[in-house]
């Protein structure tokens, strides 16, 4: 479909990459990663047409259709959400209006009549395409669009400029998916989605018939949507087949076959070296050394690229707080006429980490204000534990910085004992790097204030934190370091997210917001996905802590299992089969190269190489078995 060819470009002096060949197939899945400015979205511009190339070309087949999402800055106006959305079948809606001039014209002629049987022709053309192209159904095609991205019912006849530019952005992404362009191009697709629309858009892309690539910061949903990952690193395009968790292991792998050969060759130019050295003057090596000299010459020298460093930052830990922290206690809130959620009775346990889940405006982010005391309760007792501080970060934290002050000042007020180079490793963390400390806070963007916001708050917690939206505006380095920070603190967390992994691999407890009510569920976003799908109902909100939940059972004394675990493992057997075939294949080939003697130096390479594939051979059909085993128990 499209076609790259040395294809390199520039920002300014800086080079971003060069020398990439990319062939975009018919169903291409592709998710675009790399570091902070590496050129992601400047690339995807490019292959939407939308920026030149400052080398190389670029080829586009003949009918090709593109639509481009971008991070931000859409806004639409004049029309309902629901006109907005069903003006993409503008041409549908010609060939309707055809069909009912058409339908008038056959009613006035005579049916023995030529042109009779040219209109009738015409009609059954028409609507021929007008059927296969779903003409009867584009208004439920909106509608499905639309609730699945969270509008309700009541919104479609609002006008879209009465909507704030995250919902802005969901009507633009709304349009491309009803276009169904054979080419998408999508940006940051789930920065402005909850996590109901998100797990909804994950199904649709799973069921996309076209090609599409796109930019994300959410592992979970990468992990769900592509089959091959384009990583911008080092200035060069690189290609990994498979979802994000699979590129990150074959990176790993990759890097590592890079070491142990960048390790042979230098042993082996050390002993061409050597062997120059102690020989070069004698006659009767000459012919030896000048061949050894020639080989020494041909070697391409292997590069090791420098590795980005893992940043680990210690936070410091809070004074701990009493076991219990919070209790609610029949506790309603609404807004005037419009409740909120009302009969709120739970306990939050020293150590807690709970996840706020609910679809937009079910009140998240109301839980998080009357927690931390910003709200007042319409009815109900909320009691604070002993020793318990919260710690409030808003969604608009920022508003309640200094904006005069500059960001490494201001830091260093909130922690007497970190060194600049601590702050500004921590500083770095939230993607502010060399001059960009010293910048005055109010001249920072309302994302990059976010940030700095939440790395200062993380500088010098409390023992109770309440985090509303922390997520936002982080890369995948960011957020890996702030989930490492969490998972080390010794204090209790609530908070909200729309990130998937973030909450999988942080929550120990799932607050469900849905139709006015509270419900607890034990474990992460996981478990609660399975309970609600009928693995186990949620644990029941009560005034005493909660106890461990007993195993579900199902068929009499048989455990029932978590869906996504096997489908988990399932996708690990495959990957290992394959692995297994490819090894497999690898020491056939050796072998068989080992078969035609060329010197003993190959010979003993290929021999060693062999012995290695051996052993890797032999720890993937070891993995095999236990999945094998695993999934026969559970089955």
């Amino acid at each position: 479909m499209i076609q790259l060819s040395g294809a390199g470009k520039r920002f300014g002096n800086k080079l971003l990459f060069e020398n990439c060949d990319w062939l975009i197939t018919p169903k291409e899945r592709t998710g675009l990663v790399g570091a902070n400015g590496a050129g992601k979205s400047t690339l995807l511009k490019i292959i939407g047409g939308m920026e030149s190339l400052d080398y190389g070309a670029i080829t586009f087949m003949k009918g090709i259709t593109q639509g481009y999402l971008p991070q931000d800055g859409l806004t639409l106006s004049g029309r309902t959400i629901f006109d907005e959305c069903i003006s993409v079948f503008a041409d549908l809606h010609e060939m309707e209006r055809e069909l009912e001039s058409l339908h008038e014209v056959i009613g006035k002629l005579d049916p023995a009549s030529e042109e009779y049987a040219a209109a009738a022709d015409r009609l059954h053309h028409i609507d021929t395409e007008f059927r296969n192209r779903d003409g009867y159904a584009m208004e439920a095609q909106v509608g499905t669009v639309l609730d699945g991205l969270g509008f309700r019912k009541e919104d479609w006849t609002r006008r879209t400029e009465h909507f704030s530019g995250g919902w802005q952005m969901r009507i633009a992404l709304a349009k491309l998916l009803l276009e169904k362009p054979n080419m998408l191009l999508l940006d940051e697709p789930t920065n402005h989605l909850d996590l109901e629309a998100r797990n909804w858009l994950e199904q649709y892309l799973t069921n996309y018939p076209y090609a599409y690539v796109l930019i994300s910061h959410d592992r979970y949903f990468l992990d769900v949507t592509v089959n091959k990952t384009v990583e911008i690193w080092n200035k060069q395009i690189h290609f990994y087949s498979g979802n994000y968790d699979s590129y990150l292991r074959q990176k790993t792998e990759r890097r590592s076959q890079l070491e142990a050969a960048y390790r042979n060759q230098r042993e082996r130019i050390e002993q061409l070296e050597a062997f120059i050295n102690r020989f070069r003057y004698q006659a009767t090596k000459a012919r030896q050394v000048q061949s050894r000299i020639k080989e020494l010459e041909k070697i391409e020298r292997i590069e090791i690229p420098p590795e980005e460093p893992a940043i680990h930052f210690s936070f410091p830990q809070p004074k701990p707080s009493g076991r219990i922290v919070a209790e609610f206690k029949d506790v309603s809130k609404s807004y005037g006429e419009k409740p909120v959620f009302s009969g709120a009775n739970f306990i939050i346990e020293r150590g807690d980490r709970i996840a706020l889940v609910g679809v937009n405006g079910a009140g998240k982010s109301t839980m998080i204000k009357l927690l931390a005391g910003v709200e007042p309760l319409t009815s109900g007792s909320y009691r604070l534990g002993h020793n318990a501080l919260p710690d409030y970060f808003a969604q608009d934290q920022y508003k309640e910085l200094d904006p005069n002050a500059r960001m490494i000042d201001d830091l260093g007020s909130a922690s007497r004992s970190a060194t600049t180079t601590e702050l500004r490793t921590l500083l770095g963390c939230f993607l502010f790097s060399d001059d960009e400390v010293f910048k005055k806070i109010g001249v920072l963007s309302g994302g990059e204030r976010n940030r700095y916001a939440l790395a200062k708050i993380l500088l010098a917690p409390s023992n109770f934190l309440l985090l509303d939206e922390p997520t936002n505006h982080l890369d995948m380095r960011a957020k890996d370091v702030l989930l490492e920070a969490l998972s080390k603190y010794s204090g209790t967390v609530v908070f909200v997210s729309h990130d998937r992994y973030f909450i999988d691999h942080l929550a120990t407890r799932i607050f469900e917001i849905e139709d006015g009510h509270v419900h607890d569920y034990a474990g992460n976003y996981e478990d609660y996905l399975w309970r609600k799908q009928g693995g186990q109902g949620p644990a029941a909100a009560q005034s005493e802590p909660l106890a461990a939940a007993a195993p579900p059972v199902a068929d009499g004394n048989r455990k029932r299992t978590n869906p996504m675990k096997v489908k988990k493992l399932q996708a690990r057997l495959r990957e290992v089969e394959q692995q297994v075939a490819s090894l497999e294949s690898e020491i056939a080939k050796h072998e068989a190269d080992l078969a035609d003697f060329k010197n003993v130096e190959e010979t003993l390479r290929l021999t060693e190489l062999v012995a290695a594939r051996r052993g890797e051979l032999e720890s993937r059909v070891a993995e095999w078995e236990e999945l094998s085993a695993e999934l026969e128990a559970i089955a």
